[in-house]
């Protein structure tokens, strides 16, 4: 069986080449309102057919659905996807209010197909090697955990037109990301920490902002703290920061156990560094060694990535990514980022809003696992 995926969105195609590396799927269908980039693209990448309208393509003989369309069409396309009985793979975020959420697992609930969330950042080699090195209890107990996600990307606040340059237009994004408060895009920092709490839930949150500095016009703050406390008391620290002036730093991240901790690149010639107490002769002069001294401790997979799989983007990662869903598909296995996780991941940002909003009040964080009840779909303000 080869599995037939259509994307939409023919400016989003990071799973594209692991579609195209897979032996087990191929993407026969492109959909995206822009006649212009629809030809080009799908001549660019062989997919032979094309289509401006979205529920054109879900009444094809397709089996699944990339959504890469900007992420207010994520829900609303993800429903008549699965409506069409169309397995679904969306970009972040998940959705943009919290009813969208409990309309999303119910409908993914409802309909028997699989839906996982393209966050891509959990397949960093790094990332899946600390998750592996967790998972052997190398680091003891953990207890903190942090992501952060600096992009100056002010920029991107414009439109394009139909010659794909930059015009005056105002882009989706002024509205949707930067016309939000908090953390408005959380999942790049939060999904690989989350993975490393494996079967841990977020209780609560708490959000704080700098105010407005760098660019007074703009709803967002130039950088959004968030908390979130644990289910089991721990703790989760995340920045997201796409106003400031400042270099790139896409995907620090750190981690503190009883026994080692962790800490990502800061840049200019910094690299990956761990520090284990059972390895490195206790804790009277702690010192830092190179993550990749351990690389045996990746995941075999990650070990055995073949060229061609690694072409697919993120060291391999956006190739397992995508083999994982088709995996969830033909195998029936778990969704590696299921509709549950998507969906408390999102929610970090959109409660957010609320509690910056309210000088950094504490929310409760709905079990998106219990949805069966009106009453369990309430958001508390404590």
């Amino acid at each position: 069986m080869t599995i037939k995926v259509g994307i939409a969105g023919a400016r989003g195609l990071s799973t594209l080449k692991g579609f195209q590396v897979s032996r087990d799927a191929e993407v026969v269908a492109l959909c995206d309102l822009d006649e212009d980039l629809l030809k080009e693209k799908s001549q660019q990448y062989g997919i032979p057919r094309t289509y401006r309208i979205f529920e054109d393509m879900l009444d094809s003989d397709i089996d699944a659905v990339v959504i890469a369309t900007p992420m207010q069409l994520h829900v609303p396309q993800a429903l008549q996807a699965l409506d069409a009985g169309k397995h679904v793979m969306s970009e972040v975020t998940a959705g943009v209010t919290m009813d969208e959420l409990w309309w999303l697992t119910e409908a993914v609930e409802a309909s028997g197909k699989v839906y996982m969330m393209a966050e891509n950042y959990c397949y960093i080699p790094q990332n899946q090697l600390i998750r592996n090195m967790v998972e052997k209890g190398m680091f003891g107990d953990i207890y903190f955990g942090e992501g952060e996600y600096l992009h100056e990307n002010k920029k991107l606040l414009k439109g394009y037109n139909r010659k794909h340059q930059e015009d005056d237009r105002t882009s989706w994004r002024k509205y949707w990301q930067l016309g939000k408060r908090g953390s408005f895009y959380p999942t790049h920092s939060l999904g690989p920490v989350m993975q490393w709490f494996k079967n841990d839930r977020i209780k609560s949150i708490s959000c704080v902002g700098s105010g407005w500095h760098t660019a007074k016009n703009l709803r967002q703050e130039d950088t959004s703290i968030t908390l979130c406390q644990l289910e089991s008391g721990k703790l989760i620290k995340i920045r997201v920061d796409c106003i400031s002036e400042r270099p790139h730093n896409l995907n620090y991240y750190s981690l503190q156990g009883t026994n080692g901790c962790y800490e990502a690149p800061r840049g200019l010639g910094d690299d990956h560094k761990i520090w284990l107490k059972d390895v490195h002769g206790g804790s009277d002069n702690p010192q830092w060694r190179p993550l990749k001294d351990f690389y045996d401790y990746l995941p075999d997979r990650y070990k055995q990535v073949t060229e061609e799989q690694r072409s697919a983007g993120h060291w391999g990662g956006d190739f397992f990514i995508v083999q994982d869903f088709i995996d969830a598909i033909m195998k029936g296995t778990k969704p590696e980022i299921d509709v549950y996780d998507a969906c408390e991941w999102t929610a970090v940002g959109l409660l957010s809003e609320l509690s910056v909003m309210n000088g950094g009040k504490v929310m409760e964080m709905p079990d998106f696992r219990k949805t069966q009840l009106y009453k369990d779909q309430i958001i508390k303000i404590t």
